[in-house]
């Protein structure tokens, strides 16, 4: 089955925009892919528009060698806007390959190892700004069944912090921690803002309060640096967002710089490179937890990759989102358990609304993370985009 037409559409989702590819085959049938930068998803989406035409014509059953061919025709191979927009359309391929065969899109990724997936939470926290409204949030949140939860508490710090602030954001994770109890398990985010000594520092701080990993605690790209840092403190270190290939991976894996994998499918290369990476992850033994914060698209294929390989220890859920997000998708989620249930149906499992998405375009979006506003990143009117059990619905409706 040749690919016949591809296009984009770009949809607002208030603190970034989705940028979904669409490849058309002969037969008519659809497969969705999706990417975003913040900041720059205007050039994710241009990138798109112009290799996307590249693919008319090829078989949809060629996946990993489109990708291996999209790569090397570009001559630069990688980088975060190139490889953001073959994401996109990677996983757009895998989606209609499946639909085409009639499979859940996990089938193609090796089988159903398991019925649900992990996840933890982010997003819960927000309008938070003081350690004791972090606290009662992830409360909150721990009551509607996530076992585990994520959180940036360093405000607009960069590079340095003083005691005082180190000392404020070691109080909310006490405050959380004693919220939730011993059972639940923490990741605290930096979003690569420190320098070496300060992410030591930092680290040895965290190490009472038994976190499940510190998140990108130096800028990325400096795996040697990471790996300085992680001999250095007693907690586990998680990095790989911001790899836009196998190889990054692998930088990171050779310089001892990691105790946990988080590529992210919107900009590793798409399924074929996530392929690529839980290769490595399972030779070298390493827990896998994507990161996915992104929308429902990326969400369904880290879950699907999630399904087919054991070895992805936690997949990252935002919370709630955009009320739009299910007027444009039935994702067929469910949180139960402490995990995310999806329904099997062919391929990745959802089909986009268009005529609803256009009514919301794209929109410039500021980055947060540095700002002290991150805990805005969801507006007044979120709600959760997934099913729970009844028990669990007034939890979530306080989230």
């Amino acid at each position: 089955m040749k690919i016949k037409d591809v296009s984009c559409i770009t949809v607002d989702s208030f603190r970034t925009n989705w940028v979904f590819a669409v490849v058309t085959l002969e037969d008519g049938t659809r497969g969705l892919g999706e990417s975003t930068l913040i900041g720059t998803e205007p050039a994710v989406a241009a990138m798109i528009d112009l290799w996307g035409q590249r693919l008319i014509g090829q078989s949809v059953m060629d996946a990993c060698p489109i990708q291996a061919r999209i790569q090397r025709e570009s001559y630069w191979l990688t980088g975060p806007v190139m490889s953001a927009a073959i994401s996109a359309l990677d996983t757009a391929i895998w989606d209609a390959k499946a639909r085409v065969l009639g499979v859940p899109l996990y089938v193609l990724l090796g089988g159903k190892a398991r019925p649900s997936v992990p996840v933890y939470a982010n997003g819960w926290f927000i309008g938070a700004k003081t350690p004791a409204e972090f606290a009662e949030k992830a409360r909150r949140v721990v009551d509607q069944g996530f076992r585990a939860i994520k959180w940036d508490p360093f405000g607009s710090n960069f590079r340095s912090m003083d005691r005082e602030a180190i000392n404020r954001a070691i109080e909310c994770v006490a405050e959380v921690r004693n919220a939730v109890g011993r059972n639940v398990d923490l990741m605290i985010e930096a979003h690569g803002r420190f320098d070496l000594n300060t992410g030591i520092e930092v680290g040895r701080a965290l190490e009472e309060f038994s976190i499940s990993w510190l998140e990108e605690p130096l800028p990325p790209g400096r795996p040697f640096e990471l790996a300085d840092l992680r001999r250095a403190v007693n907690v586990p270190i998680a990095a790989g967002e911001r790899c836009f290939s196998r190889f990054d991976v692998m930088n990171l894996v050779r310089a001892g710089a990691v105790d946990v994998l988080q590529p992210d499918v919107a900009h590793i290369g798409g399924l074929t490179e996530m392929v690529h990476v839980n290769g490595i992850a399972e030779s070298c033994s390493l827990p896998y937890s994507p990161h996915n914060p992104n929308g429902p698209v990326c969400n369904l294929a880290s879950i699907h990759a999630g399904l087919a390989w054991e070895g992805v220890s936690w997949l990252e859920t935002m919370v709630t989102d955009v009320p739009w997000r299910r007027q444009i998708v039935d994702e067929g989620c469910r949180l139960e358990d402490g995990a995310l249930w999806i329904e099997d149906r062919p391929g990745l499992g959802l089909d986009l609304d268009f005529e609803i998405a256009r009514k919301y375009p794209y929109k410039q979006h500021q980055l947060r993370h540095y700002s002290g506003k991150l805990t805005n990143i969801r507006p007044p009117d979120a709600v959760a985009w997934y099913d729970v059990p009844a028990d669990a619905s007034l939890a979530a409706a306080q989230v």
